[in-house]
């Protein structure tokens, strides 16, 4: 074998060509892995170890000791059967929750920077300060927030229905209604992400091209669908994707907003992983569905890769 030395009976020596190729090697690239070292061993250590850890124990019989027996795809059906079937409707809530609020979230974010592409440099930043301000809030300080404007009796969304003359709603603990009173909250809350990125995906998009389509005698609303629309597509695609991927994992509004106790129709996919995991400490169940929201996601986002991909550059 070429670069290498057999020396004595099964003894293998590199020889002194290859030994200085590694050499080069780690000269020229060595303190590049250097710093990244320490990235990749928190990464591995705190998220890739425990995810493969996940992954085995949902094919495990795992409630509360692990005993280390295989029980195969027994914790995925026992998923969906579990607690009277729960986790399907908690399926179905996700996915109405996630339709819902990420095309909201989309459609708001677009109109919100189309409108500020027409205003000055100063209002513009400051409308841009004013809607990322969310963003930098602790979710769970705006889920307080919000549970105090839905509470029955003291609540300022009561309050303003009742100048109207209309009798006080229970908007978290009503199971008719509890799922949309979560839904709205997260329409309401002006989307930072989206309006950030599309207002600068819009800044970035040449002048001369609106300008041709005004000659053209193109309206506002055209140039909008002709050349806005299709050239944000890269953007459409990160958030749609990014928007998705939050919603699917829904668990801090939930947790502090809908008190204990409310019907399954405020049962969330990550809630019950979270109940059946922590709580009744079934780990491998837990584990099992929560490689079952992974799929979805994956799902999901492939779909959407294919949807919205585009190969424009300008």
């Amino acid at each position: 074998m070429s670069g290498i030395i057999l020396e004595g009976e099964g003894v293998i020596k590199r020889s002194p060509t290859q030994e200085k190729k590694l050499q080069r090697f780690f000269k020229k690239y060595g303190w590049g892995y250097a710093f990244i070292l320490p990235s990749v061993l928190v990464f591995a250590i705190f998220t890739l170890i425990p995810a493969v850890w996940a992954l085995l124990i949902s094919f495990q019989h795992y409630n509360f000791v692990w005993d280390g027996q295989w029980v195969g795809f027994k914790n995925y059906v026992n998923a969906f059967t579990f607690g009277d079937g729960v986790f399907g409707q908690a399926i179905k809530n996700t996915l109405y929750y996630t339709v819902i609020t990420v095309t909201a979230n989309i459609l708001i974010a677009l109109v919100l920077a189309g409108l500020l592409q027409r205003c000055n440099k100063f209002w513009r930043t400051f409308f841009l300060a004013a809607y990322y301000l969310p963003a930098v809030t602790s979710a769970v300080i705006i889920a307080i927030s919000w549970r105090w404007i839905y509470n029955s009796e003291f609540g300022l969304l009561n309050y303003v229905i009742g100048l109207l003359h209309i009798g006080a709603v229970r908007w978290l603990s009503d199971p008719n209604i509890v799922l949309n009173s979560i839904v709205l909250s997260t329409v309401l809350t002006v989307p930072a992400t989206g309006v950030v990125l599309f207002n600068a995906a819009m800044g970035g998009i040449p002048t001369e091209l609106y300008e041709a389509a005004k000659i053209d005698g193109a309206s506002y609303i055209r140039q909008w669908w002709k050349i806005t629309l299709p050239l944000i597509k890269p953007t459409t695609l990160y958030l749609a994707v990014l928007y998705t991927i939050y919603s699917f994992q829904v668990f801090d509004k939930v947790f502090v907003m809908v008190p204990t106790g409310v019907s399954d129709n405020a049962q969330f996919i990550v809630t019950q992983i979270f109940q059946n995991g922590f709580e009744s400490f079934y780990y491998g169940i837990a584990a099992a569905q929560a490689f079952i929201l992974f799929l979805m996601i994956a799902s999901v986002a492939f779909v959407q890769f294919r949807l919205l991909r585009s190969d424009v550059e300008y």
